[in-house]
C-alpha cells in the first residue's frame, strides 16, 4: 500500500515540476526585463566576497585553531554536552517508567479487579470475561511501549490467564511461571522473565502488581510486558552517537535492559560495571577506552518501586574527534597551496555557481512574487523547499490514511455498476494500482445475507442490523483470508455483505468455496445465533462483467427458501441443473377476507387473517422473492381499499414510501409487525373515527349475509329485512363503511368466487354461473365488462400458467 502511494506522489510531483519549469521560464524573462533579477544579484556579490575571504589568510588561522581545539577542548565540550543530553533523556525515561507504575497501581485498585474475580467461572459469566478483555486492550493501548497487558488469576479450581483473551492454564510449566509472580513479598515490582517455557531466553521487562490492590492475600496479578524493541529504542535515545551502548542495572548487579539485547555476558558491559563500581558514587561521567576507541560514559540512579536502578550510557567520541584532527591538518596544508589559486578562481566560481542558483530560483518561485527582503537566494530556496516538503509530507500522510477507503469505495462503485464508462483496460490498470493481482485470474462475486434477527435464540433485536453486519463482515474477512489469497469484503450495513474473490484461472476453487461457506455458516450460527444465505456468482474473466455477476448473486439470494435456514446458492449449478420450482398460488380468498375485516374494523380478525395470509405465502419451499412480491401485492390491495373508503393513503401514511420500506424487510415476524403497526393500525384508527360501532356491526352482518348467500337471488330489500333495517339506511351506510355500493360489492364477491372456480375446478361455464347466482348469458356479459375477457378466455390464461 505504501509503495502505491509513493508512486502516485512521484507522478504528481513530476507533472508539477514540468509545469512549474514552463511557468518559471516565462517568469524569469519577465523579472529580468523588469530589473528584479539579473546575473549579478545579491547572492552573486555575497558569494564573491565569501570566496575571497575564505581563500585568504584566515584559512591558515582556522586550520591551526581547529587542530588545537580538536586536540583537547573538543573532547571536554563533547563530554559536557553528552552529559547534559543523557541527564535530560534519563529524566524523560524515568518519568515514563514512573507513569507506567502509577497507571498500573491505579488499575490494580480498580473495581474491575476486586475480590469478586476470585474463583469466578468465566465460561458461565462470559460477559465479565469479555469486559475484562476490553479493559486490558484499552490498558494495552495506553502506552506505545506496552507489548501486552495481562491478568493472571490463581484459584483452587482452574487458574486462568487473560493475555488479553481468556484462556485456562493447563500447562504445569506455564502455571509455575505465573505462580512465581505471586510468591514475591512485594506488591508491585519490576522483573525480567520469559513467559514461554519453550523459549527461556526470550525475556520481557515486566511490571507486576498483585490484585486486589492493598490485599494481604492476593490471588492474582496485573502485569505489563514491555516491548523489547521499544525499550531498546527508548534506551537508544540516551546514546547520541552510533556504536554506543545503554543499559540498566539493578543494585544486585543484574542487567535489566540493554540496547544490545540484554547481553549481560558482554565483556564491554562487564568492564563498564567494574569501572562504575570502583568509582563508588551514585552518578557521574568519565572517559572510557575500549578496543582502541574512546567512549564518554554517563551514569546515574533511577528510583523504582522497592528497588533502585543504575542507568549507564556509553557513546564513542573517537570517531568524531579523529576526523576533525585530520581535517584540521589538511586545511592547514591545503590553504597554503590554494591561497593564490583560490583568489583567482573565486571570481570565476561565483559567476558559474550563480547560474544554477538562478535557474533553481526560477523553478521554485514560479508564479510567485519575489519578497522584498534582505535574505539571499539560498534563504528563499530553503524556505520554499521546506514548504514544498511539508506539503508533500502532508499529502503522503493523507493518501496513506485514505487509500484503504478509496480502495473500498472503488470496489463499491464497481459492484453497483457506477464505473460503466471505464474501459476494461482502465479498470485493469486501477485494480493493479491497488495491488490486486488480476493478470491470468478470474473473478467471483459472493452475496451474503443474514436472517433470523427476530428469532428467540438470537442475541440481537430489531435495530441492531449495523452491529450484526459489522460482526459478520469481520468473520467473513477472517475466514476468507484463510482460504483465499485475494479477497475484499464490502459491508452493506443491512444484514448483507458482498465479497469479491480473485482466483487463478487454472486453479480449483470449488472445494475452497464449499469449505469457506461451511465454516462461515457454522461460525455465524454459533456466535451470532443467526442463519446465513450465500449466493455465489459464476466466474468471469472480464472486470466490466463484475457488476452483472453481483446483480446475479443478489437475485439468486432473493430466490432462497423463505424458511429461516442456512442456504448456499451456486448460480453455476442452478444454470447447469435447469430446475424450476413450482410457482406458488396467491391466496386471493384470504386477501379478500383480510381487507373485509379491515373495512369493518375487526382488528383481531384482521391480524389473524394477516398471519394466515403470510403463512400461506411462505409455505414449504416458497422463495423469498415470491413472499416479498405477494406482500407487496397485498399492500397495493390494502391501499386501493383505503382509497375506496375515501381516505387518502399519502395523508394516512405521511407520504412515506411504503413499498420501499416493505421491500427492505426479510424477516416474517418483522413483516407482520410492520404491517400491523404501519398499515393496519393507522387505517383502523382513521376508520374508527368515521363510523360508529353500531353501524359497522350492521354492515358486518350484511356482508356476512352476502358471503353466505351470494349464489342466491339477493336484493337490497331482502338484505335490509334480514339485518333489521330499511333499504335506504343500508345503502347509505354500506357505501360509507366499505367504500362500495351494495350491488358493486355483491358483484365483486360473485366474480371473485367465479374466478376461483374457473382457476381451480373443471366445472362448465354454465355451472360456474349458477353457483355464483347468475344466468349464463348475463354472467358472460358482466364478466367480460369487468374483467376485459370472457370466462373461457380467463380459464385458458390461468390454467396455462
Amino acid at each position: 500500500m505504501r509503495l502505491q502511494v509513493t508512486v502516485h506522489i512521484g507522478k504528481t510531483n513530476t507533472n508539477s515540476v514540468g509545469e512549474n519549469m514552463l511557468k518559471g521560464i516565462k517568469t524569469w524573462f519577465i523579472l529580468k526585463n523588469s530589473g528584479k533579477i539579473g546575473p549579478k544579484g545579491r547572492f552573486y556579490r555575497k558569494s564573491l566576497i565569501m570566496f575571497l575571504i575564505v581563500a585568504s589568510i584566515p584559512g591558515l588561522i582556522t586550520g591551526g585553531l581547529v587542530y588545537g581545539i580538536a586536540g583537547g577542548r573538543l573532547e571536554s565540550e563533547l563530554l559536557h554536552l553528552h552529559n547534559k543530553q543523557i541527564e535530560q533523556r534519563a529524566r524523560n525515561i524515568d518519568a515514563e517508567l514512573t507513569n507506567l507504575e502509577l497507571m498500573l497501581s491505579h488499575w490494580a485498585f480498580d473495581s474491575k479487579f476486586d475480590i469478586s474475580l476470585e474463583n469466578l467461572n468465566f465460561i458461565r459469566d462470559f460477559e465479565k470475561a469479555h469486559d475484562i478483555t476490553k479493559t486490558l486492550l484499552v490498558m494495552q493501548g495506553s502506552n506505545t511501549m506496552n507489548k501486552l497487558v495481562g491478568l493472571y488469576l490463581g484459584g483452587a479450581d482452574q487458574p486462568v490467564l487473560f493475555d488479553p483473551e481468556y484462556e485456562a492454564i493447563t500447562s504445569k510449566p506455564v502455571l509455575d511461571i505465573y505462580e512465581g509472580l505471586l510468591r514475591s513479598d512485594k506488591v508491585t515490582y519490576w522483573t525480567e522473565m520469559a513467559f514461554d517455557p519453550q523459549r527461556p531466553l526470550a525475556k520481557d521487562l515486566t511490571l507486576v502488581h498483585h490484585i486486589p490492590g492493598g490485599s494481604l492475600h492476593p490471588f492474582g496479578a496485573l502485569l505489563i510486558r514491555l516491548d523489547n524493541e521499544k525499550v531498546g529504542d527508548m534506551l537508544r535515545t540516551m546514546t547520541p552517537y552510533d556504536g554506543g551502548e545503554t543499559f540498566f542495572l539493578q543494585d544486585n548487579g543484574m542487567l535489566q535492559a540493554s540496547t544490545g539485547g540484554n547481553t549481560q555476558e558482554s565483556p564491554f558491559i562487564a568492564e563498564l560495571k567494574e569501572e562504575i563500581t570502583s568509582r563508588g558514587s551514585g552518578q557521574g561521567s568519565f572517559f572510557f577506552d575500549w578496543n582502541g576507541s574512546t567512549y564518554t560514559v554517563t551514569f546515574g540512579k533511577f528510583s523504582r518501586i522497592a528497588d533502585s536502578w543504575t542507568y549507564v550510557s556509553a557513546s564513542p567520541i573517537s570517531s568524531i574527534t579523529a576526523p576533525v584532527v585530520f581535517i584540521s591538518k589538511l586545511i592547514f596544508a591545503v590553504s597554503l597551496s590554494a591561497l593564490l589559486l583560490a583568489a583567482l578562481l573565486a571570481w570565476l566560481a561565483s559567476r558559474s555557481m550563480y547560474s544554477p542558483v538562478n535557474r533553481l530560483m526560477t523553478v521554485l518561485m514560479a508564479g510567485k512574487a519575489f519578497p522584498q527582503e534582505q535574505d539571499d537566494e539560498f534563504s528563499l530556496i530553503e524556505r520554499q523547499w521546506h514548504n514544498l516538503n511539508r506539503e508533500s509530507t502532508e499529502l503522503h500522510s493523507k493518501l496513506s490514511e485514505q487509500l484503504p477507503y478509496v480502495k473500498e469505495s472503488f470496489l463499491h462503485q464497481l459492484l453497483h455498476g457506477h464505473l460503466y464508462a471505464y474501459s476494461e483496460e482502465d479498470l485493469l490498470e486501477r485494480m493493479e494500482r491497488y495491488k490486486w493481482k488480476v493478470d491470468n485470474h478470474r473473478f467471483i462475486v459472493l452475496y451474503m445475507q443474514l436472517t433470523g434477527i427476530t428469532s428467540l435464540e438470537g442475541k440481537f433485536k430489531y435495530g441492531d442490523e449495523g452491529l450484526v453486519t459489522f460482526a459478520a463482515v469481520n468473520m467473513i474477512e477472517e475466514f476468507a483470508s484463510q482460504h483465499f489469497e485475494q479477497s475484499k469484503t464490502i459491508n452493506f450495513h443491512d444484514l448483507a455483505a458482498g465479497m469479491l474473490l480473485i482466483v487463478p484461472k487454472d486453479g480449483s476453487y470449488a472445494q475452497e468455496l464449499q469449505e469457506f461457506g461451511e465454516e462461515l455458516t457454522h461460525a455465524v450460527n454459533l456466535i451470532l445465533k443467526m442463519r446465513l444465505t450465500i449466493a455465489i456468482s459464476e466466474p468471469t474473466d472480464i472486470i466490466s462483467n463484475i457488476p452483472l455477476s453481483f446483480e446475479g448473486a443478489k437475485h439468486a439470494a432473493s430466490q432462497r427458501n423463505f424458511e429461516n435456514e442456512n442456504q448456499m446458492i451456486d448460480i453455476g449449478r442452478l444454470h447447469a441443473s435447469g430446475e424450476r420450482a413450482e410457482e406458488p398460488q396467491y391466496p386471493f380468498t384470504l386477501e379478500r377476507e383480510f381487507i373485509q375485516a379491515l373495512r369493518t374494523g375487526q382488528e383481531s380478525d384482521a391480524y389473524g387473517l394477516l398471519c394466515d395470509f403470510l403463512n400461506a405465502l411462505s409455505c414449504k419451499g416458497a422463495k423469498a422473492v415470491d413472499v416479498q412480491q405477494g406482500m407487496l401485492h397485498l399492500l397495493g390491495s390494502v391501499q386501493h381499499a383505503i382509497m375506496v373508503s375515501g381516505i387518502q393513503p399519502t395523508r394516512l401514511f405521511k407520504c412515506a414510501n411504503m413499498y420501499e420500506q416493505l421491500s427492505q424487510i426479510r424477516e416474517p415476524q418483522l413483516i407482520l409487525t410492520w404491517f400491523q403497526e404501519r398499515v393496519c393500525e393507522p387505517f383502523l384508527k382513521e376508520l374508527g373515527g368515521r363510523s360508529d360501532s353500531q353501524v359497522k356491526r350492521l354492515i358486518e352482518q350484511a356482508m356476512i349475509y352476502l358471503q353466505q348467500n351470494y349464489m342466491k337471488d339477493i336484493s337490497l330489500d331482502n338484505c335490509a329485512d334480514h339485518i333489521g333495517t330499511n333499504p335506504f339506511f343500508l345503502s347509505k351506510s354500506f357505501k360509507q363503511v366499505t367504500g362500495k355500493n351494495f350491488i358493486d360489492y355483491l358483484t365483486g364477491l360473485r366474480l371473485d368466487k367465479a374466478k376461483e372456480l374457473l382457476r381451480e375446478s373443471a366445472l362448465k361455464i354454465n355451472d360456474v354461473a349458477e353457483q355464483v347466482g347468475y344466468q349464463h348469458s348475463y354472467f358472460n356479459r358482466i364478466f367480460k365488462k369487468l374483467e376485459g375477457m370472457t370466462p373461457s378466455r380467463y380459464r385458458e390464461l390461468t390454467q396455462a400458467e
